[in-house]
């Protein structure tokens, strides 16, 4: 599976929560806050000042490895 901009951090987290770090190490330390179950993945790097595209890369080369 591939993870998209416009998946929420809970749906992208159930695939894996191997992508927890890489999120952390992004600096989305908010992956367990409430707002995160709603709110999708380009919207929280916006947030967090982030490259949702690089942090979308950085997610599915690490899947794609497993």
């Amino acid at each position: 599976m591939k993870v998209t901009k416009d998946m929420t951090i809970a749906q992208i987290i159930q695939i894996d929560q191997n992508i927890i770090p890489i999120l952390m190490d992004a600096g989305m330390h908010c992956v367990g806050c409430p707002s995160a179950q709603g709110e999708s993945l380009v919207e929280a790097a916006y947030v967090h000042g982030i490259d949702a595209d690089k942090l979308v890369d950085d997610i599915n080369h690490f899947l794609a490895a497993e």
